[in-house]
């Protein structure tokens, strides 16, 4: 208990300087603290929600019901629900215009690259904060190490007499900062790691599913053109 006691007697008599460093260093924490618990919990309902679509989507089946289920279901829709949906939307609109195969799957996968990039952009979101207080964090808590540790030199000039009572407690508070700053850095730089490999995975992913469905919307296309140009959803896989 004195200890703890010590540790805060020496931040509150730490100069105001100081004092803003930790209190920037204990909000970047904070915040990246929050942000991994966010990221944890998005990224795994992300992965659940893909797997279980995917389930429904290759057991077979119509894909307009597929689509159709989607469309009209009122729970927020995954990430590959929306590539999906995407482009088999756009592939049904082109089929009513009656043009060639190859521009109804050209334009099916525009429309599946354009929901792709929302995706990686609304998974990659503010994972580069972690990076940045991993990177700056340590900087940050030096600053106010050097910055303590030269105001306690300037004290100790005054002074007529030194000894390690007089220093000590000015270099402690110093490297409070050094401290914080570490303690601010190391969850980030993890936490980054971790979560910008599980986002290109995620986006591989993304972009399998998107590869194999344009693959079907081509044999669908052509089948169709094939048989005369018969019009209706698409059929059975």
């Amino acid at each position: 208990m004195q200890d703890e006691m010590s540790i805060i007697r020496l931040v509150l008599d730490a100069s105001v300087l100081v004092q803003l460093v930790m209190l920037l260093l204990v909000g970047l924490s904070v915040a990246s603290w929050a942000l991994i618990f966010q990221k944890r919990a998005q990224l795994r309902d992300a992965q659940q929600s893909a797997e279980e679509f995917e389930d429904r989507f290759w057991s077979g089946g119509n894909l307009a019901e597929i689509y159709a289920r989607i469309s009209s279901s009122d729970d927020a829709q995954s990430g590959m629900e929306r590539i999906f949906r995407s482009g088999f939307r756009e592939f049904s609109r082109m089929r009513k215009q009656a043009v060639s195969p190859e521009a109804q799957v050209e334009a099916a996968q525009r429309a599946m690259r354009i929901s792709l990039s929302r995706e990686e952009d609304e998974l990659e979101s503010r994972v580069p904060f972690l990076a940045t207080v991993g990177s700056t964090s340590p900087y940050i808590g030096l600053f106010g190490t050097v910055w303590g540790i030269m105001n306690s030199f300037r004290a100790l000039g005054a002074q007529q007499q030194a000894t390690l009572a007089t220093v000590a407690p000015g270099i402690a508070e110093a490297l409070i900062a050094t401290a914080l700053g570490l303690f601010a850095a190391i969850p980030a730089v993890i936490g980054y790691n971790r979560y910008a490999h599980q986002v290109d995975r995620m986006c591989g992913r993304y972009e399998t599913f998107m590869e194999e469905f344009i693959s079907i919307l081509q044999r669908h296309a052509h089948s169709t053109s094939s048989a005369g140009g018969q019009s209706g959803s698409a059929a059975e896989r």
